[in-house]
């Protein structure tokens, strides 16, 4: 197991090297460029149809439901929010601090910056190239774009593959492992495995019906983690606001100090803290990964670009909110010493430093072990469902229409028994396994759609320009989307 460990950690190092950071930030600063800085000219206008929007009465609505798909916008925000907001937030904030110093706080502000370009385009490339499987349910994603935009279905297949074992370590393993940690922190004693198991019956119950039984689930679920968790935050910092500035001062001194400034305790290199800030933030909020236009595609809408101003939400509320708010609360609540007592060896991490800053709070060491104990778990539930669904599209894909059809229910099975397995495992071997899958299946996807992103540009910008959306011919929901020649007549 060791070599193995060695071997995975030699290719993470490989792939999360300089490269992967040019073509993560450039990509995203390209697309910034591409749609006219719209993260500050047209932020209000994405808030206002999408949060805003959700409370507005139906007949007052500025983003309605109409057009074609299997669910609901709502439902497929929720689904894919349930891969974004969740472990890869809370556990991956803390191993960001842990492991890369405060500092690795900027850089995954930044990411989360230029990701908001990123997967708004990636979410409109995949809605515009989407199309059916057999049975009439949305077929879509990176691979979609790959095959019929670039005409490259090699790198489709390529895309599928990664995204299909991605499921297993990023949206599984460490999700169930997350959550067993979380539980075993607080409960000494607890049987690992046992929560493996009991996690795989209820996650079975959900992912055995598919995208609509995945959707009622989290649509549910997620609003109500999300809300626990931004005003426990919250409530927190408040309570602590006198030393929130110096943790910020922390933030920002250690994404461009050599050292991290802590009383001399230990130092950390700015390149780990760039390092562990970009993977930490492509984990969190999955902009350019690829796996959130498959939960994206699905959507009922009537233009690309509805869907994918969620996608925008979806980032700046992940990243620049609840990321910044789990930060401030682990900085405020546990000295520097106990999180990073060396550069080589920290110290606490993961879900246990999360749990720590949480308990050291004032809802005291059993209320908050408890909460923070559920909302690991529950997120972690909620994550390897959403991202059952993923993968099994990335699997059908890959098999083709007939045997894709065929064999997802086997695809769906094989979700249980890992999960069994991550919650058993090592964090820091599955962690190192989620990683490299984040890379593999981030960078193809990132440079296809900045390839195909003037297709997005106009697609944008169309919307804006209060243009009527004309599909592609051979689209999904083609003939209810665009009125006939002979209709117009």
């Amino acid at each position: 197991m060791q070599a193995v460990e060695d071997f995975i950690r030699t290719i993470q190092d490989w792939v999360w090297g300089p490269p992967a950071w040019a073509v993560l930030l450039g990509a995203g600063i390209i697309l910034t460029i591409r749609f006219k800085g719209f993260q500050f000219t047209r932020f209000v206008h994405i808030m206002d149809v999408t949060i805003v929007d959700m409370f507005r009465k139906p007949e007052k609505k500025k983003n309605p439901m109409i057009g074609q798909g299997d669910v609901t916008p709502w439902q497929a925000v929720m689904t894919s929010f349930s891969g974004t907001m969740g472990v890869g937030t809370l556990a991956g904030t803390a191993t960001a601090i842990g492991w890369g110093g405060p500092g690795a706080i900027f850089w995954m502000w930044v990411v989360g910056f230029f990701g908001m370009a990123t997967k708004v385009n990636e979410i409109i490339l995949t809605l515009h190239f989407r199309s059916k499987n057999s049975k009439g349910e949305v077929l879509s994603g990176p691979f979609a774009y790959m095959e019929k935009g670039l005409n490259k279905r090699w790198l489709a297949l390529v895309f599928a593959f990664f995204g299909m074992l991605g499921a297993f370590g990023i949206g599984n393993m460490v999700q169930a492992n997350s959550g067993a940690t979380a539980l075993a922190h607080v409960f000494p004693g607890i049987n690992r495995t046992i929560v493996g198991l009991i996690a795989a019956f209820f996650i079975g119950l959900v992912i055995i019906g598919g995208i609509k039984s995945i959707a009622h689930t989290v649509d549910k679920i997620i609003p109500l983690l999300a809300v626990i968790t931004i005003t426990s935050s919250f409530a927190i910092v408040v309570a602590n606001i006198v030393d929130v500035p110096y943790a910020f001062s922390l933030i920002f001194r250690g994404a461009f100090s050599g050292r991290s400034l802590v009383g001399g305790v230990g130092g950390v290199a700015v390149m780990q803290a760039v390092r562990l800030g970009l993977q930490r933030g492509i984990f969190s909020n999955e902009a350019g990964l690829g796996s959130s236009p498959i939960a994206y595609a699905p959507s009922k809408t009537d233009h690309p670009a509805k869907p994918a101003f969620w996608g925008f939400f979806e980032v700046f509320l992940d990243t620049h909110v609840l990321c910044t708010l789990v930060a401030l609360v682990i900085l405020t609540q546990v000295p520097m010493e106990v999180i990073q007592p060396s550069a080589v060896d920290p110290g606490l991490t993961g879900s246990p430093l999360f749990i720590q800053s949480i308990q050291n709070s004032f809802f005291g060491h059993n209320v908050g072990g408890w909460m923070a104990a559920f909302l690991m778990a529950t997120f972690g539930f909620t994550t390897v469902i959403g991202w059952a669904y993923v993968g099994e599209k990335c699997f059908e894909y890959l098999l083709g229409p007939v045997w894709g059809m065929k064999l997802r229910i086997y695809y769906r099975l094989l979700i249980l028994p890992a999960t069994v397995f991550g919650a058993a495992g090592g964090v820091s071997l599955i962690w190192a396994i989620a990683d490299v899958m984040n890379a593999f299946m981030a960078i193809p996807n990132i440079l296809s759609a900045l390839v195909l992103s003037g297709t997005a540009v106009k697609l944008l910008e169309g919307y804006f320009n209060k243009e009527k959306y004309v599909p592609r011919e051979d689209a999904f929901g083609y003939d209810d989307l665009i009125e006939k020649p002979s209709e117009q007549n």
